[in-house]
């Protein structure tokens, strides 16, 4: 139903929304979602929680995932995302925009926007995707700092601290740096970037009774392990983040490509949701229905009288 009605809003936080779901058995399977009619296809698909997705963003927004964006243009995306599908959603917080007062402004802001939860990660700017080489680190004290920093500035927010060590410290420097970091107030632990179902088996070995988060990305350095799979090795959330943008990213492109081609675009018809699909995912006349004045949009047939 449309946003624009107060009784269909969420009554809780959305923090403490996601706090609820990561508290029922099985995994948290969270799909990224880049914009707001993502979001609603994901809610209709039959998801209950949502990822947005630092690099699926800001490459709709025609930018690479270099740390260049900033918190108000992300409030914006979780703000349409929230609004569109009311769901609690995850946050790709990058390194926190700074430092510990830069964190704690991005966790009041992101909060006040509608996200359920963040996660932050112990990369130094110009900070990379989790999957490419040559990944700086800041230091266990300083990232630390962060996390203490985020846990005082939320009120329901779950805070996800993420770690890039496995490619420069190993398993032990994951699993060290994971501990220090729930000490510090995080309320789940994200280790980015590993490169076997072992060494995801043994993170979580490691870490008896830590929430973790598994990263699915597509042509990365992990390879495709089911979220079945990722709940047997105990695994609580599972996030597949730039998906949804690249499907749509291939669509487009051969769209284009068509019109340049056919300078047309009736090739591309059958992969094109319908107007009457759209609007309805939209729930285009349940806004209409809200306001009596505004006559109830026909959708054209071609060639109907």
């Amino acid at each position: 139903m449309p946003y624009l009605v107060a009784d269909h809003l969420p009554a809780e936080p959305a923090g403490r929304r996601f706090r609820n779901l990561l508290a029922r058995p099985g995994i948290l399977r969270l799909p990224g979602a880049h914009n707001g009619l993502a979001a609603l296809q994901a809610k209709a698909a039959g998801f209950d929680a949502l990822y947005l997705s630092g690099a699926a963003m800001t490459a709709s927004m025609g930018l690479p995932d270099l740390g260049i964006i900033t918190v108000d243009e992300v409030a914006f995306f979780i703000r349409q995302i929230a609004r569109a599908a009311g769901l609690p959603l995850l946050v790709d917080g990058d390194t926190g925009y700074g430092e510990a007062l830069n964190v704690m402004h991005m966790v009041r802001s992101f909060e006040e926007a509608g996200a359920g939860a963040v996660h932050i990660e112990d990369q130094l700017l110009p900070k990379k995707c989790g999957h490419l080489n040559d990944k700086k680190l800041a230091s266990l004290p300083d990232m630390a700092a962060k996390i203490a920093a985020a846990a005082r500035a939320r009120r329901d927010l779950v805070i996800v601290a993420r770690t890039d060590a496995a490619a420069s410290e190993g398993l032990d420097g994951t699993i060290e740096r994971a501990r220090a970091y729930v000490e510090a107030g995080a309320d789940a632990i994200f280790p980015e970037a590993l490169t076997s179902e072992d060494m995801f088996a043994e993170v979580a070995r490691r870490l008896p009774g830590v929430p973790l988060l598994a990263n699915m990305t597509e042509f990365g350095r992990t390879p495709a392990i089911t979220g079945a799979r990722f709940e047997e090795m105990g695994y609580r959330m599972v996030i597949w983040p730039v998906s949804s943008l690249r499907v749509a990213a291939r669509a487009q492109e051969e769209l284009y490509a068509a019109l340049v081609r056919d300078d047309a675009t009736t090739a591309m018809l059958p992969r094109m949701q319908t107007r009457a699909q759209l609007y309805k995912t939209l729930g285009y006349h349940d806004y209409e229905a809200l306001d009596l004045s505004i006559v109830t949009t026909v959708i054209p047939v071609l060639g109907a009288a």
